[in-house]
């Protein structure tokens, strides 16, 4: 299995550069047989990555340590779902993984576009092309999964213990999926800028792409921040590290693009902007893959020090320089058909909204590349920490937040006076009454009024949307219910929409109320003894001491009270790992957690005495709401699902696209 693996990818190289080459051509001269040869080489690249991917993962599930990329991420040991996910926890095999899934969207891309954008595909299959080159040729000759050892070991150095945990075998699956999808609306892009065809064709054709990877950013970046909350013992679950903002710059710049590509659809204006969105889009997935991958900066979440810094690095000259030449040459064919009509539009709402996104990910993108530019240039890296980024962003979320409540309910072209007195009196009443009534109950922090008075206030909008709809289809006689679902389903993109944004509100309120009214308190109990914290009482009732084949493990009996009655019983612990994975970390904390709609007790335990029978260090920590981020995940995903889900008539264009290309391929054969 170790040689197919090898040749496999081999020759999946040799075929994708061969498709890069055969779309290009194809492209250029209308050939439909080399079109036809790179849709076929694009099939068998999958198919190779995935013969490769499946002996890669029989090599880690039968311990196959002859192979150093199976030896320094797994043991003897480790159960099977956490040898799976070893396949993404090295550099060698994550990267197999990126090539992996890209040949799959290339696969999908080729399927559903058949027939369809016919100028434009050759040029999008051969950008997907030289991508997978790329990626391919790093696991082919920089990084092989499938390097051997010298010697065959004994056993594996296991993996790292903070991996261990179920979030982390679905967590880089998301975040890969939003990463490597980016790939997709980049190459429609690249494909409008060479074939020429400069109008909303690539857009239409890339937006269920953009949404789909744009969504499980957001999903992969939530699902990590469940991880660091559960894994890392600190309390928190988001902590400003560069691997964190590596996903979240391309999230932001994405989301400034999927909403400006409805000024161009609507109005024909914003083209260059939204080319140039995308191309940074890319630029942004691509760089976030760099610094994970290149031992550049440090992180609990990068891999090691590795030499493909360089490859990478000359990568992303290329892209820059190819896309922003083309760019440039393509300027006079990109012109905007409309101009701006007023400040108070729904367009300059949208491109307000563009310029803060923008401004985010540049604070966010500044604030991680600090460190390096200062060691470069004074050799000394100065690390950059959660009060910049706190400074800086919090502000233009909040300016967010507004916008995204002004946006859907300003007219188009121009406001009126009555137009923005009839829509927006009652969201703004309501958001300052919600301010005023928390103030009244004791709240007196600025950031969190301004915060949930705003939250407010776009609840507020986007129920009125609901409303009206509503209100319009029940007055022809349907039901509430009927009407709703009638209304979202014959406008699943805007409703979605709303639906995206009542998700973010309640992310927001989440992430306002565990930043600014958290709660926590450290102590050192002997047994029986009890501390507070908030409205809880935890009494240390016991101290053990167990071992597994993995680990050496302490762990605290605490017995939790509110108000004197008992709720329940919680048991943090402390292990230390016999195995230290790839890299040296052989301590971990497990936390111990009682999490409801109101807050979060979590509880870690810092040490002990180390026989059992002493003294134990705890901290308590409540976390206000907390919960109310992961349901605004699920509600966010939820609207997500229900913006790119095709509507009939959506279904219907696509089967007589498909049938009319076949029947002019019968008539053709034919003649």
């Amino acid at each position: 299995m170790v040689e197919t693996g090898t040749i496999s990818i081999f020759l999946a190289f040799i075929i994708s550069l061969y498709t890069l080459i055969a779309s290009l051509v194809g492209g250029k001269t209308r050939n439909r047989e080399f079109i036809k040869s790179a849709e076929n080489g694009a099939l068998a690249v999958f198919f190779l990555l995935t013969v490769a991917s499946a002996s890669l993962i029989h090599a880690l599930l039968t311990r196959d340590f002859s192979l150093k990329f199976v030896a320094s991420n797994t043991s003897r040991d480790l159960s099977t779902i956490y040898t799976i996910t070893a396949l993404w926890a090295g550099q060698a095999g994550s990267l197999l993984l990126w090539s992996w899934m890209l040949s799959i969207y290339t696969v999908l891309v080729v399927l559903f576009n058949r027939g369809k954008s016919r100028e434009l595909m050759p040029y999008v299959i051969g950008t997907l092309a030289a991508v997978l080159c790329f990626f391919i040729y790093l696991i082919a000759f920089v990084e092989s999964p499938f390097e051997r050892l010298p010697f065959v070991a004994a056993d594996g150095n296991g993996l790292n213990p903070i991996l261990q945990n179920p979030y982390m075998a679905i967590h880089p699956l998301a975040l890969y999926a939003g990463y490597v999808g980016v790939t997709v609306p980049f190459a429609f892009a690249i494909g409008a800028l060479l074939s020429g065809r400069l109008g909303d064709e690539w857009i239409r054709s890339s937006r269920r792409w953009t949404l789909f990877c744009w969504t499980f950013l957001g999903i992969g970046l939530l699902l990590g921040a469940r991880w660091a909350y559960l894994e890392l013992g600190w309390g928190g679950y988001w902590a400003w590290d560069p691997v964190e903002n590596a996903a979240f710059m391309p999230f932001l710049v994405g989301t400034a693009f999927l909403h400006s590509v409805m000024i161009q659809e609507k109005k024909g204006m914003l083209k260059k902007w939204n080319m140039a969105l995308i191309v940074l889009t890319f630029f942004l997935a691509i760089f976030g893959t760099f610094i994970t991958r290149s031992g550049i900066i440090s992180s609990v979440h990068s891999f090691a020090q590795s030499n493909i810094g360089p490859y990478f690095l000359g990568f992303i000259g290329f892209i820059l320089l190819f896309s922003f030449g083309m760019f440039i040459l393509r300027l006079d064919d990109m012109k905007s058909e409309n101009h701006f009509d007023s400040l108070l539009s729904r367009e300059s709402a949208f491109l307000f909204n563009n310029l803060i996104f923008l401004g985010a990910a540049f604070s966010v993108f500044l604030g991680t590349i600090f460190p390096i530019l200062t060691e470069a240039i004074r050799g000394e890296k100065i690390l950059v920490g959660p009060p910049y980024f706190n400074r800086v962003n919090v502000p233009m979320g909040l300016i967010l937040i507004l916008l995204m409540g002004v946006g859907p309910l300003i007219s188009w072209r121009r406001a009126s006076k009555r137009n923005l007195i009839s829509n927006f009196m009652y969201p703004t009443v309501f958001g300052f009454l919600t301010a005023i009534l928390l103030f009244s109950l004791g709240m007196r922090e600025t950031v969190a009024l301004v915060s949930f008075g705003l939250c407010a206030f776009v609840t507020a909008t986007v129920f009125i949307e609901f409303y009206r709809g509503v209100r319009v289809r029940s007055g022809r006689g349907e039901r509430y219910v009927i009407a709703l679902f009638r209304l979202i389903s014959r406008n699943r993109r805007r409703y979605g929409g709303y639906i995206v944004h009542l998700g973010v509100v309640l992310i927001v309120i989440g992430i306002t109320a565990s930043s600014v009214f958290v709660t926590q308190k450290e102590a050192t109990l002997r047994k029986g003894e009890t501390m507070s914290v908030g409205k809880y009482s935890l009494r240390f009732d016991d101290l053990r001491q167990y071992t597994t084949d993995a680990k050496n493990a302490t762990a605290a009996k605490l017995t939790v009270y509110n108000g004197g009655k008992e709720i329940g019983v919680m048991v943090p612990e402390k292990n230390i790992y016999k195995y230290e994975g790839n890299r040296e970390i052989n301590q971990e904390t497990e936390v111990a957690l009682r999490s409801t709609f109101k807050d979060d007790l979590y509880v870690i335990l810092a040490n002990s005495d180390g026989n059992g029978k002493g003294t134990a260090s705890f901290r308590a920590i409540i976390n206000p709401m907390v919960s109310w981020i992961w349901a605004g995940g699920v509600v966010l995903l939820l609207g997500a699902i229900v913006t790119m889900w095709p509507n009939p008539k959506e279904i219907r264009e696509e089967s007589a696209v498909r049938y009319t290309v076949g029947i002019s391929k019968e008539s053709s054969v034919s003649g």
